[in-house]
C-alpha cells in the first residue's frame, strides 16, 4: 500500500486514505472483483482510481451519464492525468483518435457509456489495449431491482468475458440488500471478490421534512436561519434559473446548473460554489456526482425524488465534514399528485412505444434496416409538434424502446459548435475569391482551428464575431452559407440529447418487447414511489426509515429529524379532541394510509394531525396493518 498512499499524495494531496478506502484499494490491487458501497461523499472515485494509477495499463470506466464522465476526465485532466471519455454523439474521427491513444498512448483512464463498451468498435479497440483494471461506476444501474436500471449494464459481463484475468471494481452510492447480490450476480464476480459496505447512518444530518404550500418563502427563511452553503434541488432546467434568480432578488448570492449548460459555464458555476464566491447553487439532480465540498450547511429538496435511493444520495452532499447539517424537504399535497402522475404516464402501452419508433424513422429520414450505430440529436418539442405526440408520453416510450434494445436515449449535454473542411486549399482559395465578403471568416477559421482539414474542430462564434467585428447573426449566415455550399460542414451548438440506433431500423409492427419484464419494473416502480411518498409522511424517526430501507435493522431513533424532536406546533387539548373524534369517524368508516389520511384536513392543520396521529399510533388507539393501511382498533 505504500504505492497507493503515494499516489493519494501526490495526485490529491492526502496522507492517509478514509475509513474503508484502504481495503478496498487493497482488494482491487490484490486483483479481486470487489464491491464498494460508499455513501454520497466516501470518495468511490479515487477507490479505482488510485489502484489504476498504481498498475501499468489503462483503466476501462464505465459510466451512465454523459456530464459526470465529462467531470470526472476533466478533474483527472487537471492532476496531470490523461484520460478520456467516449459517448454518444462522437464522429468516428474523434473516436478512432481517442482509441488510437488508448491503445498507443500513456492514457491512464477511458469513460464509456455502457452502450458505447457492447459496440464491436470499442471491443476490438480495447482488447487491443493493456486494460489493468474494469471500473463500474453507479454500479446499482446494472439491476432491474434498483432505481435507474439500464440495460446496457447488461452486456458487461459479456465484455468481461474477453478479459477473463481483470479484476472489476463495481462501485454504488445506494444499494439494498436485493441489488447488492445482484450486482455481484450480472457483474459474475468470482468467489474471491469482496464486498465493502459502510453504514449508511449520518449521525450529523437531520432529516426534517416541512408541509409547505408556499415553499419558496419557506425556502428563504430557511436560508436566512441556517449560515452557510447550500444545494437546492428543483424538478427542471427552467426552475434552476427561476429559484436562483428569486433568491438574488432577495440577497442571497446563487448560481444555477444543469447537464444543459456549457462546459465552461457548468465548471464556473461550480467553481464559484466550491470557493465561496456564490452561496447557493440551485440544480437539478446532473449536479453533485464527484463534487466533495464539505461544509455543505443544508440540501433543501423543492420537490420530492420518485426514490428513497435518489433522495438519500442528493441529500447526503450536506455535512461531509461532520459538522451538523440539515437534509429539508419541503412537501405538499401537489408533490403526492405529481408522483402518482408521473407513474401512471412513465409506462405507457407498447403501442404507443410502437408508435414513436415509427415517427422517429420518419424524422430521421432513415430506411428501414439503416441507421445501425448511427447517432442523431434529437429536439422533443419539434418531434412532438411534427407528428402530434403528447410530450410527457415521448420520454418513457423512448425508455421502453431502450430497454428493448432497438434505440440508446442520453441526457441532453451541450455540444459546442464545430466545423471541419470539405474541400481542398485550393478549391478554399478559388471559393474565397468569389466570395470576398467570407474571405475574412475563412482564414481566422483556418489560423484558429488548426486540423479542420482531418476532422471536426470546435469553434465559438462569438469569439469569431468579437474578432472580426461582425453581428452575431451574420456570422450564423456566413457559416450556414459555408455549409449549404459543402465548403464546410456546420455543426451549430446545442443541449440537445441524442438517439443511436443500437440495432438496424426495424419494421415498427415487429417490435417485440418483454412484457413479463415490463410489469416488473413497473411494479418496482411503485414500490419505490409508495417508499417516497411514505418517507414524506411518516410518524416514524425518518433517519431511522432510510436506514430500514438500505437494510439496515433496528436502528435507533436518530434524535435529530423533525419527528423525534416534536418540531410539530403542539394542538390544545380542545383541538386534540376534535381531531381524535374526526379520525376515528373516518377510520371506522373508511380504512387508509397515513397520506390519504391527513390529506383530508386542511395543509394548515398537517403538523397538527400529524402529531395527533403519531400519539395514537403509539398508543395502539390506531394500527396498521398491510401496506401500512391504518385502522381504528
Amino acid at each position: 500500500m505504500s504505492a497507493a498512499l503515494e499516489v493519494l499524495k501526490q495526485y490529491w494531496g492526502h496522507s492517509a486514505f478514509r475509513e474503508m478506502q484502504a481495503d478496498i484499494v487493497a482488494s482491487a490491487m490484490s486483483g479481486k472483483d470487489t464491491l464498494a458501497l460508499l455513501p454520497t461523499g466516501g470518495g468511490k472515485s479515487v477507490c479505482f482510481q488510485v489502484p489504476a494509477l498504481c498498475m501499468e495499463g489503462i483503466c476501462i470506466v464505465v459510466s451512465p451519464l454523459i456530464a459526470l464522465m465529462k467531470d470526472q476526465v476533466q478533474n483527472l485532466t487537471n492532476k496531470g492525468i490523461e484520460a478520456y471519455a467516449v459517448y454518444s454523439g462522437m464522429n468516428r474521427h474523434d473516436l478512432d483518435r481517442i482509441f488510437d491513444n488508448c491503445v498507443h498512448g500513456k492514457v491512464k483512464f477511458l469513460y464509456l457509456s455502457p452502450e458505447r463498451l457492447g459496440t464491436e468498435l470499442a471491443i476490438e479497440r480495447i482488447l487491443r489495449m493493456k486494460v489493468n483494471l474494469i471500473a463500474i461506476d453507479e454500479a446499482h444501474c446494472i439491476s432491474q431491482w434498483g432505481y435507474d436500471f439500464r440495460p446496457a449494464y447488461l452486456n458487461i459481463a459479456q465484455f468481461r468475458e474477453k478479459l477473463p484475468k481483470i479484476p472489476v471494481i463495481a462501485l454504488t452510492a445506494t444499494a439494498t440488500a436485493d441489488v447488492v447480490l445482484d450486482i455481484q450476480d450480472k457483474l459474475s464476480f468470482r468467489p474471491n471478490a469482496n464486498v465493502f459496505k459502510k453504514s449508511f447512518a449520518r449521525d450529523n444530518l437531520a432529516y426534517i421534512v416541512l408541509q409547505e404550500e408556499d415553499k419558496k418563502t419557506k425556502m428563504l427563511d430557511i436560508l436566512n436561519k441556517v449560515a452557510g452553503s447550500s444545494v437546492i434541488y428543483v424538478l427542471n432546467r427552467k426552475e434552476t434559473r427561476d429559484i436562483a434568480m428569486f433568491l438574488q432578488q432577495n440577497s442571497i448570492s446563487a448560481g444555477h446548473y444543469h447537464a444543459g449548460l456549457p462546459s465552461e459555464q457548468r465548471a464556473q458555476m461550480q467553481d464559484a460554489w466550491i470557493k465561496g464566491q456564490i452561496r447557493v447553487i440551485v440544480a437539478t439532480n446532473a449536479f453533485g456526482m464527484g463534487i466533495d465540498k464539505p461544509d455543505v450547511r443544508s440540501v433543501i429538496h423543492l420537490t420530492l425524488p420518485d426514490s428513497l435511493e435518489a433522495y438519500f444520495q442528493e441529500a447526503g452532499r450536506g455535512g461531509r465534514d461532520g459538522n451538523k447539517a440539515y437534509a429539508v424537504l419541503l412537501y405538499n399535497q401537489s408533490d403526492s399528485d405529481r408522483l402518482e402522475r408521473n407513474y401512471e404516464i412513465t409506462y405507457p402501452p407498447f403501442s404507443e412505444a410502437k408508435k414513436v419508433y415509427r415517427a422517429l424513422g420518419s424524422y430521421f429520414q432513415l430506411a428501414i434496416a439503416g441507421g445501425e450505430g448511427q447517432s442523431f440529436p434529437f429536439d422533443l418539442l419539434d418531434f412532438a409538434k411534427k407528428y402530434n405526440i403528447d410530450p410527457p408520453l415521448i420520454l418513457p416510450c423512448l425508455k421502453i424502446l431502450n430497454h428493448a434494445g432497438y434505440i440508446e436515449f442520453s441526457e441532453a449535454v451541450f455540444q459546442p459548435s464545430s466545423i471541419r473542411f470539405l474541400v481542398d486549399n485550393t478549391r478554399l482559395y478559388d471559393y474565397y475569391l468569389r466570395n470576398p465578403k467570407i474571405e475574412k471568416l475563412i482564414k481566422l477559421m483556418l489560423r484558429s482551428s488548426q486540423g479542420a482539414f482531418n476532422h471536426d474542430v470546435n469553434i465559438r462564434e462569438d469569439q469569431l464575431s468579437k474578432t472580426l467585428n461582425l453581428p452575431l447573426k451574420v456570422i450564423g449566415e456566413m457559416l450556414s452559407k459555408l455549409h449549404l455550399e459543402n465548403i464546410v460542414h456546420y455543426r451549430p451548438q446545442s443541449e440537445l440529447p441524442f438517439i443511436t440506433y443500437i440495432l438496424e431500423r426495424q419494421d415498427a409492427d415487429q417490435l417485440i418487447f418483454d412484457k413479463q419484464k415490463y410489469d416488473f419494473l413497473k411494479k418496482r416502480a411503485k414500490y419505490r414511489m409508495e417508499k417516497s411518498l411514505h418517507y414524506a409522511e411518516t410518524t416514524d424517526c425518518r433517519s431511522r426509515m432510510l436506514l430500514d430501507y438500505f437494510d439496515e435493522k433496528n436502528a435507533k431513533k436518530c434524535g435529530k429529524c423533525d419527528v423525534c424532536t416534536g418540531r410539530y406546533e403542539e394542538a390544545s387539548p380542545e383541538e386534540r379532541t376534535e381531531i381524535i373524534k374526526q379520525l376515528k369517524v373516518i377510520l371506522q368508516e373508511n380504512p387508509q394510509n397515513s397520506r390519504q389520511l391527513i390529506g383530508q384536513f386542511p395543509s394548515n392543520k398537517t403538523n397538527k394531525i400529524i402529531k395527533v396521529l403519531d400519539f395514537l399510533i403509539d398508543n395502539e388507539y390506531i394500527v396498521k396493518k398491510e401496506n401500512n393501511i391504518l385502522h381504528w382498533n
